[in-house]
């Protein structure tokens, strides 16, 4: 069996907001470029994207929310926020490709038909149940969850290294204690959304299951190592049954909107690292969501790095 299935296609790398917007639609081929440079695509299966339906879409979201996206996206007319994100058209078939083809990687894991799946235009962390925010249309990694949940997977480890504290994902399963949820990023003082205190560790069943870490624009390298076995320890206490992985490119020196040094070592270690967990807890199940990132240089090094991670 080859052990990572990779999704990549026109249909995944239509999400984006045009030319202008950092969230262009020309990040999936940033990475492919690079991916097929190095011959990922002949050491990994390349799997078609896959769309989802309204039901998967409403395994998260509210019914209310999906129809207004699906309306002003017909439209292409305003924001689904407060300014970030565009009703572009078609968007809304990009939004529900992004979210079916983790649910198609989760799907071939659960079977055993792969036992590593990346979709590197994926982890859009900071949507809500009823509204879009940061780029974010739809919450792939709320729908993934809840999916997840409903089949009887009861830990589940999920870990962001996004620049950008994973918010959405945060306050959906504040409270839940079988999503063991760990998040290093940029301090929120400094950056959007503004979230992901230190102090905040869960409420209820989720306390002391959540970890939150912070970091000061410029940390770098050497930060990330310091932290991370922190990481570590939170997703070992949970013994999950399957990893998730947010590794958003954006935390890399480089990037126009963040403030973090991180270079690719630091995603290539956590892949490293974490797929190691997985093999010990979850028969090696573990998927990855490239996350954000708008250096296109950076996105190429960084999820190839973490491809190979998850190949060799």
């Amino acid at each position: 069996m080859i052990p990572l299935t990779i999704y990549a296609g026109p249909d995944l790398g239509r999400y984006g907001f045009g030319a202008a917007h950092p969230f262009g639609t020309d990040r999936l081929d940033a990475f492919w470029h690079e991916a097929v440079r190095r011959g990922l695509d002949r050491r990994a299966t390349v799997a078609t994207p896959v769309a989802a339906t309204d039901a998967q879409l409403l395994g998260f979201h509210e019914q209310a929310y999906v129809e207004r996206v699906r309306r002003q996206c017909a439209a292409g007319v305003g924001y689904l926020d407060y300014g970030d994100t565009p009703a572009v058209r078609g968007l809304f078939q990009a939004a529900a490709c992004v979210v079916g083809s983790g649910l198609a990687a989760l799907e071939q894991m659960l079977a055993g038909a792969t036992v590593r799946a990346f979709v590197p235009i994926a982890g859009l962390h900071h949507a809500r149940r009823d509204r879009a925010a940061g780029f974010c249309v739809f919450n792939d990694v709320g729908v993934l969850i809840e999916d997840l949940k409903r089949r009887g997977i009861e830990r589940i480890a999920y870990v962001d290294i996004d620049a950008h504290h994973g918010d959405g994902v945060y306050y959906a399963f504040e409270g839940d204690s079988g999503v063991y949820f760990a998040d290093i990023h940029e301090d929120g003082r400094f950056l959007y959304p503004g979230t992901g205190a230190r102090e905040e560790q869960g409420r209820d069943g989720g306390a002391g299951r959540k970890l939150n870490i912070p970091l000061a624009p410029g940390a770098d390298d050497t930060d990330f190592a310091r932290v991370w076995p922190e990481v570590e320890a939170l997703v070992r206490e949970g013994r999950p049954q399957i990893v998730l992985l947010q590794a958003g490119a954006d935390s890399i020196a480089g990037d126009p909107l963040t403030h973090l040094r991180f270079t690719p070592r630091s995603h290539r270690h956590a892949a490293l690292r974490l797929r190691a967990i997985a093999d010990e807890y979850a028969d090696g199940r573990m998927l990855v969501l490239g996350g954000g990132g708008y250096n296109r240089d950076n996105i190429a090094a960084t999820w190839s790095d973490v491809a190979e991670a998850l190949i060799d």
